[in-house]
């Protein structure tokens, strides 16, 4: 799996974020190289990250993420039909957003180690309902190929746990061919039978061809 950074103004976009969504507890999971967290700590957000990767340390991780840039350029290049520019506006925006990101986490990792949890999902070392809203990226349904519904269930179902708001997830469709998951109605309808509310909803982010939308779930049963 590619490892990038993403920045606060690209998850607001995302995630469809107001003010209001940002005044509690915010996890970025999986981070991966959070410019999120990073620049929301400037900013006064209370955001904290959960990636696997993070047990690697700043070194490790700064090797990733400049092989996870070079991954995900390419990927791009070898299918820009799959792409829409409106957001970004060009090429070298992106390019100069995501790598102002990088830095910002480079710096921040090694500043607050503390905002950066070395978990994963399914798993989570974290209480229950204990932060107030969930941000997951690019890691839900994107990798749909290499991970299985019952995998996705058990991820969404954990990320509820620990919230007290919603989970937000984007986007929905898989990486590369930008495809529908073919399990989406299917897993909605095991976590609605599981006591989650889940909606679908638009949001004013596209770059992936087709990503426009988001799942969010709320009401764990437990914790």
């Amino acid at each position: 799996m590619i490892m990038s950074s993403r920045s606060f103004l690209e998850y607001r976009a995302m995630f469809a974020l107001e003010e209001r969504d940002l005044d509690g507890v915010v996890l970025d999971c999986a981070g991966g190289a959070s410019g999120f967290v990073a620049e929301a700590g400037t900013r006064g957000v209370r955001a904290v990250a959960a990636d696997p990767l993070y047990a690697h340390g700043a070194a490790v991780l700064s090797e990733r993420l400049s092989a996870g840039l070079e991954q995900g350029d390419a990927m791009i290049d070898a299918n820009a039909e799959r792409f829409v520019w409106t957001w970004y506006g060009s090429a070298e925006r992106r390019h100069e957003l995501r790598r102002a990101a990088r830095r910002a986490f480079a710096a921040d990792i090694r500043r607050r180690p503390g905002s950066y949890l070395a978990a994963g999902l399914p798993r989570l070392p974290l209480a229950a309902r204990s932060v107030d809203l969930v941000l997951c990226s690019h890691l839900l349904f994107t990798w749909a190929d290499r991970l299985d519904q019952e995998w996705h269930r058990a991820a969404i179902t954990e990320l509820a746990r620990v919230s007290r708001g919603e989970v937000r997830i984007f986007p929905l469709v898989r990486m590369g061919d930008g495809e529908p998951v073919p399990f989406l109605g299917a897993l909605l309808a095991d976590l609605r039978a599981a006591g989650l509310s889940c909606e679908v909803r638009q949001v004013p982010y596209e770059f992936q061809r087709g990503a426009r939308h988001l799942l969010a779930v709320t009401g764990s049963r437990t914790g």
